[in-house]
Order: structure tokens, then sequence, then C-alpha cells
């Protein structure tokens, strides 16, 4: 852990939660969190209960994000989001190129590239998220499928706007499987990433980025993951949807 980046933990909640159960989980982090000034604390509800939640949240140290946007601005999309309408919910971060929207929606790095640009256009901070599948690391492509995607993903960006935008690395074989990546394969995959962005952008802008891990963190695992250096915080899927397992996860980063 680098003392000059601060800790990002975000609870992506994919497609759970009703607006009350959402309001029920936010009341109840507010108040097991109420005293952490050490981490950003990213709660990513649905889209049908981020109104209700920025309410919720408004003088509390937690912060809203979403869980997609279009790359559209305005127009004929159905079914789509754009940035300015996040914006009005006092939305600060968005999840993109997701492992789940990459297999079941077929997202590709240049289309993660535009939504990166429609976040940064609206002032939201990108979560950009990427990672290999286990049949990619086990022959070795870990590496490759990494410089593939972050090369692809974050191209167009500047390197201001690179130093608004986090990278959460994501073995897509550790999500929701119950497996994590041991420490020193996390540690591993991170200090690859901040090597690339050194290479894609500059040295101090690598030194800025916050990567996150995502992949099964729980409050056991917590601490010893946000212990390395180049973990920066952590994506947490399942472990988020229950108040006590997320406030203990970020308890346990500190």
């Amino acid at each position: 852990m680098n003392k000059d980046r601060k800790l990002i933990i975000a609870g992506n909640w994919k497609m759970n939660k009703t607006v009350a159960e959402a309001l029920d989980l936010v009341r109840s982090l507010k108040l097991e969190l109420a005293n952490v000034k050490e981490v950003d604390i990213v709660v990513c509800p649905p889209f049908t209960a981020l109104g209700e939640v920025s309410k919720s949240i408004l003088d509390s140290n937690l912060r809203l994000g979403a869980q997609n946007l279009s790359e559209h601005n305005v127009g004929a999309f159905t079914g789509e989001i754009a940035a300015v309408m996040l914006k009005e919910f006092s939305v600060r971060y968005v999840i993109l190129g997701h492992s789940e929207r990459r297999q079941h929606q077929k997202e590709s790095d240049a289309l993660i590239a535009k939504k990166a640009l429609a976040a940064h256009g609206a002032a939201l901070k990108p979560i950009v998220c990427v990672g290999e599948t286990l049949a990619e690391r086990e022959s070795g492509q870990m590496e490759k499928v990494l410089d593939t995607q972050l090369r692809g993903s974050l191209g167009g960006l500047t390197k201001e706007q690179m130093t608004e935008t986090i990278v959460a690395y994501e073995p897509v074989w550790a999500i929701g499987t119950g497996q994590t990546a041991t420490t020193a394969q996390a540690q591993a995959a991170h200090s690859f990433i901040r090597g690339l962005l050194a290479r894609l952008f500059d040295d101090t802008v690598a030194r800025r980025v916050r990567i996150q891990y995502g992949g099964s963190v729980k409050p056991s695992n917590a601490r010893e993951l946000m212990s390395q250096l180049d973990v920066d915080g952590a994506l947490v899927g399942g472990a988020s949807l229950e108040s006590r397992s997320f406030a203990d996860i970020i308890r346990n980063s500190i």
C-alpha cells in the first residue's frame, strides 16, 4: 500500500437491491463507517436506486458510483443512460468494462475507451476493469491480455484524465467463485499494470493512478491484499451486499 495513494474501496451491487433494500444498506453503512477517513468509500447501486441513495448519503463519507454508462451523451439509444443523467444524481464514479459486461454484452476495449471519454466529459471518474480468464492465465497469457485491454480501454485519455481514472484488476477466474488471487499474484498483476501505465503515459501518472483488486475480496483477506505495494483498494462484489462484511473489509484495510 502506497501512502501517497488513498485507498478506494467500491461496492459493486450488480443487479441486486430494490430501492427500499438499498436504503436499508446505506443506512447501516453510514453508521458502521461514519468515522472512516482513510479510505474513499464508494457504493454502486443499480440505476433505479441512484436517486434515493444519493439523497441518503448526501452528508456522509460515502460516495456514489454507477455500474455503467453509454458512450453517447444524448439521442435515440433505447435503454441507455448518459453520463449527464448520472451527474444529476451526484454520481462521482462509474464502473466500465466489468468482465460480466465484456462477456455477456460483448463490450470491446474500443467501446470502453469511448465510455471512459464520455465519463470524463461529465467529470465522472471511471473505474476501468481489466482481467484475464483462467485459461489465459494458465497458458501464460496474463500480461498479454492486460496489455491489450489497457491499451484499448484507455486509448484517447490524456495524462490528466488518466490520473482521475481508477483501474480495477479483476481476474475473471476469481469473480464470484470464492477463489482469490494470492497476494503475490495480485501484486504481480498490479505491478505489471503500473509499469504499463508508465510506458503509456509517464512515471508520474503511473504513480498517481489507483489500482483496485477485484475478485472474491472478503474481510478475511482484505488486510493482506491491501498491504501490497501496488494494491490501492478493492472492487467488492458479493461481500458489498451486506453492511457488516463490507464495513469489515474497509476496516481491515486501514
